[in-house]
Formats: C-alpha cells, sequence, structure tokens
C-alpha cells in the first residue's frame, strides 16, 4: 500500500468513525512540509434535510491526525 493510500484509509475512517456518513469522498491529497493534507466531502443529515459537509484534515508522518477542519458545503 502506497503513502497516499494509506493516508486516505486513516481519514477515511477517522470521518466515518466521527461523522458516521454513508460515505467519504476524498477530492485531493497533498503533501506539504512533512503533513499529508487531505480534503473532501461527506453527506450528512442536519435535522432531516441533506446537506454535504466538507473537510480538510492534516495527517503527520506517523498517521496522527494533526488538525481537522469541517464546515457546511
Amino acid at each position: 500500500m502506497s503513502c497516499v493510500e494509506e493516508v486516505q484509509r486513516i481519514v477515511v475512517e477517522f470521518v466515518k468513525k466521527r461523522k458516521n456518513p454513508p460515505r467519504v469522498e476524498i477530492s485531493s491529497i497533498e503533501h506539504k512540509d512533512g503533513v499529508w493534507i487531505v480534503r473532501g466531502t461527506c453527506p450528512i443529515d442536519l435535522e432531516g434535510h441533506p446537506w454535504r459537509e466538507i473537510f480538510t484534515i492534516e495527517v503527520d508522518r506517523k498517521g496522527k491526525i494533526k488538525n481537522m477542519d469541517f464546515s457546511l458545503l
């Protein structure tokens, strides 16, 4: 498994545990200053209404989540 695939797996598992969405879509993965930056979206149910939530999650070289940002699209 490549580094990119491993980082993607870590982020998808993290978002699924935290938000419990039916799916997680990764839009980009970049490596900058020793940190992997992963951006994507996931559907959420907000008081009975479907919304899309965007996220940016930073993962360090050891596979630990260092920073995260979730916001409604």
